[in-house]
């Protein structure tokens, strides 16, 4: 088996690429069904945010990953593959672990230890283990991720700042303008990056604060937050012409504004400037607003960079977390290479189990005089000697797992304790198998931006 993550993100994509590649929410469940269809994949989660769309797999051929899963997105998002094949990035084992340790922990984020990814991770990992495309190796895997970005946030100081991007959008406002004082600022979209939006902006001083939202109940619970007022989309474009500042954050598929929106107030504004950020992926409003006299549009790229002074602080911090990530690697290698013997250790538990229950029928058909209670001493007493026997075999096992020779200390296992049949069926039975051959023709497969360097523990 291998572990592999294919994405592209906020470093390889830009935002006009990005949007293409977003997975609605509805959607997503049978996207997970059709990526857990693709050939060769066994496990599979699907991370898509704002700034990154990533898939998770388990593989059993990793050569001709990379080429399974660009067709699976070649197809769904109906794109062909030259598209966005430079844009894509793959790692593979041991690096796809890492990344997905720093992309928990907050390290991979445009935001360095923002904490908002951690909790779309999760929520990733718990619709994949609802739609059963998780397994054994990731039900371990992004557990261990989840809690090691908790340990980290809890344990450093990486989240002191207060940086994000709805921070770094509202300081973007505050190089414009200086001040949000007598400004009338809107925020379109009332989920967590509005409502955090919406506390930077009252923190700093906006005195008449808009919330606008598909679902009026959601803008009015924002709104009563920050002493604002509630509206809805319809309002929202009445009101354009005495707004001053729009930041944008919805999960619209199109445009919320267009052009001709923004042109006609900006002729009710008499010159005066509008200042417009769109945080939204894919994009909130239309590009070609930019062109407007006096509109100033910002999209989500323009935003990195802005909160550089708060950053120092945070790379200080991430050094802690790259050390924190390397032990809990190693944990993660140790489970990891000792998956493999869990068929043969149940192999050899069941043939014991077999071989003490024909001995305990045979005791009873050449002793049929024996009662009730000796034969049970009898059967408690044999089964502790047969489980004191395999006591040291199975702890030898598992520590030779984690060894350069664990395959052949494997093969020595089974062939000892004539385990062959039994650990096959074990195997079939929904345990791991140990590295599965690879096609004849893998080696003309060439995964896109694979990471050098063998992995650490590509067998089981």
């Amino acid at each position: 088996m291998h572990i592999i993550a294919v994405g592209l993100n906020y470093r390889t994509a830009p935002v006009e690429v990005r949007e293409k590649f977003t997975f609605a929410e509805r959607e997503l469940p049978d996207a997970l069904k059709a990526l857990m269809g693709t050939k060769s994949i066994m496990e599979c989660v699907i991370v898509a945010t704002c700034n990154r769309t990533e898939l998770y797999a388990v593989v059993d051929r990793h050569q001709l990953c990379g080429h399974y899963i660009r067709s699976f997105m070649e197809k769904w998002f109906k794109l062909p593959r030259e598209h966005f094949t430079n844009h894509l990035y793959m790692y593979e084992d041991e690096a796809a672990i890492r990344h997905l340790f720093k992309v928990t922990s907050g390290l991979d984020s445009m935001v360095i230890g923002e904490t908002q990814i951690l909790g779309q991770v999760k929520s990733a990992f718990l619709q994949a283990q609802d739609m059963k495309t998780t397994g054994t190796v990731f039900n371990m895997l992004f557990k261990q991720a989840v809690t090691m970005a908790k340990r980290a946030h809890s344990e450093t100081m990486i989240g002191e700042s207060a940086v994000s991007v709805s921070y770094a959008a509202v300081e973007l406002g505050k190089q414009i303008f200086g001040h949000f004082n007598r400004k009338t600022v809107m925020i379109i979209g009332a989920g967590e990056t509005g409502e955090l939006t919406a506390k930077h902006l009252y923190a700093n001083g906006a005195e008449r604060i808009l919330v606008v939202n598909r679902t009026f109940e959601r803008a009015a619970q924002i709104a009563d937050k920050f002493g604002g007022k509630p509206l809805s989309l319809e309002e929202a474009i009445q009101k354009l012409p005495e707004t001053d500042i729009i930041i944008s954050s919805t999960g619209s598929e199109g445009y919320v504004l267009n052009r001709s929106q923004v042109a006609e107030a900006m002729k009710r504004r008499k010159s005066k400037p509008l200042f417009m950020i769109d945080i939204a992926v894919p994009r909130d409003l239309d590009p070609s607003i930019a062109a407007v006299e006096n509109v100033f549009l910002y999209d989500i790229d323009d935003l990195e960079g802005i909160v550089e002074s708060n950053l120092e602080q945070r790379r200080q911090e991430a050094a802690k977390i790259d050390v924190m990530i390397a032990e809990e690697m190693a944990q993660f290698e140790q489970w990891y290479k000792t998956l493999g013997v869990v068929p043969l250790i149940r192999a050899l538990q069941t043939k014991a189990a077999d071989i003490h229950d024909e001995t305990m029928n045979s005791l009873s058909n050449k002793l049929p005089d024996l009662s009730e209670r000796e034969l049970k001493v009898i059967r408690k007493l044999t089964k502790s000697m047969i489980n004191q026997m395999m006591q040291d075999p199975i702890l030898r096992i598992k520590e030779m797992a984690g060894e350069k020779r664990a395959e052949e200390a494997m093969d020595i296992f089974v062939k000892l304790f004539a385990l062959e049949e039994l650990a096959e069926s074990q195997q079939q039975a929904g345990n791991y198998p140990a590295q599965a051959a690879e096609p004849s023709n893998a080696a003309s497969a060439k995964p896109v931006h694979k990471q050098a360097g063998a992995p650490a523990f590509a067998r089981t």
